[in-house]
């Protein structure tokens, strides 16, 4: 090639270069790249398939990847983890009298109250209660048991584009350096950030379903805002931070869903521990259900790489337990998922031992695990979900179905607890 045209290539390779540091937000990294092609990949919910019979497979000669080798991952099979639970069983004798308050973390495989719905069902038909509890005041993924409309001084405005939000697993955009998320890890703020004269909102929060039902709302918000409610609407006013809103029963067993999508659940310690410490003190929270990992396993196939996020999980439940020393917790491990290996689709080899290693680490944290993956059929069982229904094409979420089985399954799990 001659040198002029060197020259030119490399002239027109550094003005892309330059283009796309000025397009690019600053804010945008690899990880948040990452985060936004599972949330395109994520069935959003799936109830429709998505086709990849157009995408063109071109043959190329790839160098032999290296042999991983999975360490072995030693479990005491003789411990019933559900002996961790006690604490927890013992205060649902208090239901009668006051709300016992559960809360469900977890990545996009409880979107939409799926899978925390059924537990909730099991227990309030136990133990009394109704409502569906906490909700953000800006509702991005509709629910399957409420159905939320805002209004901006009686305008009706989408919740995605009504009020600065800020979430401890978002972007770096929407964080803060306080940690003053919430309870729920996401909290919108209402000022002039988006909308001028933001600061006077209308929620309207309509049960969908008879076990959504409830007798009164709770607000948890900075003392600047003030409201009042009236039938299934919350009235606010002010200008202050919203952390969450709640359908609730005055007495009985109350279930948070609470998800995050993309997240790996390596962020509680961001969040503000005073803060989290009394709420789960004065609302009562005697059970925090911590469902992730699933998000690690398509990016990552090294042992290690795994081994260092359980590490990380474990400081985590550390956390939340210095947080909340009057909860019992209950660590939920990622179900099967499907990748494509020679032209056939077999589970990721880092399920198991993502499985095993969060067993382990529940074990030597005593608190309770329920492995989904073993609870599903081990290796390949995601397939056999795909093939009756039960999960999507991608092979990595439940349709509703199938979250409606896992849920009652892990309903039924808790309360067997209760007799042994």
């Amino acid at each position: 090639m001659r040198p002029y045209k060197v020259l030119l290539f490399i002239s027109v390779v550094m003005t892309i270069i330059g283009a796309l540091y000025w397009i690019v937000p600053e804010d945008w990294s690899f990880e948040h790249l990452i985060q936004e092609w599972q949330i395109a990949k994520a069935d959003s919910i799936p109830e429709t398939e998505i086709s990849t019979d157009t995408i063109e497979v071109i043959d190329s000669v790839e160098p032999e990847k290296e042999k991983i080798i999975i360490p072995e991952v030693a479990l005491d099979s003789t411990v019933d983890s559900r002996y961790y639970l006690q604490a927890f069983y013992q205060s649902l004798a208090e239901s009668g009298e006051r709300v016992v308050r559960v809360l469900h973390y977890g990545d996009s495989q409880i979107e939409e109250d799926r899978i925390t719905m059924e537990i909730r069902g099991k227990l309030q038909e136990q133990y009394g209660g109704n409502g569906v509890g906490l909700m953000p005041l800006a509702q991005t993924i509709p629910s399957l048991t409420i159905k939320q409309h805002l209004y901006l001084n009686g305008r009706f405005v989408s919740p995605s584009n009504s009020l600065r939000r800020y979430m401890v697993y978002g972007p770096k955009a929407m964080q803060r350096n306080d940690g003053l998320y919430g309870v729920m890890g996401q909290v919108a703020v209402m000022n002039d950030s988006l909308v001028r004269g933001s600061e006077t909102i209308t929620a309207v929060c309509t049960p969908l379903l008879p076990a959504a039902r409830y007798n009164r709302w709770k607000i948890f918000a900075d003392s600047s805002v003030h409201y009042s409610f009236s039938g299934d609407t919350a009235f606010l006013e002010g200008r202050g931070a919203v952390y969450g809103l709640s359908q609730e029963s005055k007495t009985g067993v109350i279930v948070d869903n609470i998800p995050m999508r993309g997240c790996l659940g390596l962020v509680f310690t961001k969040m503000d521990k005073e803060q989290l410490n009394t709420f789960y003190r004065e609302q009562n929270v005697r059970l925090i259900i911590m469902q992730f990992g699933g998000n690690a396993i398509p990016f990552n196939e090294k042992p290690g790489t795994i081994a260092a996020i359980v590490k990380g999980l474990r400081e985590q439940v550390q956390y939340i337990r210095e947080c909340a020393p009057n909860a019992s917790i209950l660590f939920i491990g990622p179900s099967d998922m499907l990748t494509q290996t020679d032209g056939e689709w077999q589970t990721y080899p880092m399920v198991p031992y993502m499985d095993k290693l969060l067993y382990k680490m529940a074990q030597e944290e005593h608190i309770a695990y329920f492995s989904l993956f073993k609870w599903m059929g081990g290796n390949g069982s995601m397939k056999r979900w795909q093939e009756v229904g039960l999960a999507g094409s991608d092979g990595v979420h439940f349709h509703r179905v199938g979250a409606r089985k896992a849920g009652n399954a892990i309903g039924d799990w808790l309360l067997e607890g209760i007799a042994q």
